[in-house]
C-alpha cells in the first residue's frame, strides 16, 4: 500500500484505516491488528508507530550526545535545520505535527551538547506523558546515550 502524505488540515482519519489509499503504518500501532488476524509480526515489514519512535529516538538522543560541546554557528544553524525538515518530513503525521508545535513552543537549545540533548529529553518527555509512559530522568542523558551508565553494564571489555 503506498501512503499519500496528506496536509495538516486533511485529518478525515483515513491515514488509521488500512483499506484507505492514506492509510499511514508508521501513524499506528499494528500490534493489535496483529493479535485480531493471529499473524506474526516478521522483521522486515515497514515500521509501525512504536518501531519508528523508538528508533527515532535512538537516532535523535545519539546525534544530541555527540552535537559539539560548543558548536560554531554553522553547526548549530545546520542542527535547527534537521530539526525543521525532520518535523516537515515525519511520516507519522499527528506525531510531525505535534513536533512541529512543540519546537514552536520550546524553540531547540543549541549552544551546547547538554542544552541539545536536555532540550530533546524534554521533548521526548512531553510525548512520554502523552503516551502515559514514564518520564527519562534528564540528568542522565550523558550516560544513557553516549558514555554507557555508571555500573559499568554497557561497558565492552
Amino acid at each position: 500500500m503506498s501512503y499519500n502524505r496528506k496536509r495538516d488540515d486533511e485529518d478525515d482519519g483515513s491515514e488509521y484505516d488500512p483499506k484507505s489509499s492514506h492509510f499511514c503504518r508508521a501513524c499506528v500501532d499494528i500490534s493489535h491488528f496483529k493479535l485480531k488476524s493471529g499473524k506474526v509480526a516478521r522483521a522486515d515489514c515497514p515500521p509501525d508507530k512504536n518501531e519508528l519512535g523508538r528508533s527515532t529516538w535512538t537516532l535523535l538522543h545519539s546525534m544530541a550526545a555527540y552535537y559539539p560541546d560548543s558548536p560554531t554557528e554553522q553547526q548549530k544553524s545546520g542542527m535547527y535545520a534537521f530539526l525543521k525538515q525532520f518535523a516537515e518530513f515525519y511520516p507519522c503525521h499527528h506525531c510531525s505535527k505535534d513536533l512541529k508545535t512543540n519546537m514552536v513552543k520550546i524553540p531547540p537549545k543549541l549552544d551546547s551538547r547538554m542544552d541539545l540533548s536536555g532540550w530533546l529529553c524534554v521533548q521526548h518527555n512531553q510525548v512520554n506523558a502523552k503516551l502515559h509512559k514514564p518520564f527519562f530522568d534528564c540528568s542522565k542523558v550523558e550516560e544513557r546515550w553516549r558514555k554507557g551508565w555508571s555500573d559499568g553494564s554497557c561497558d565492552v571489555e
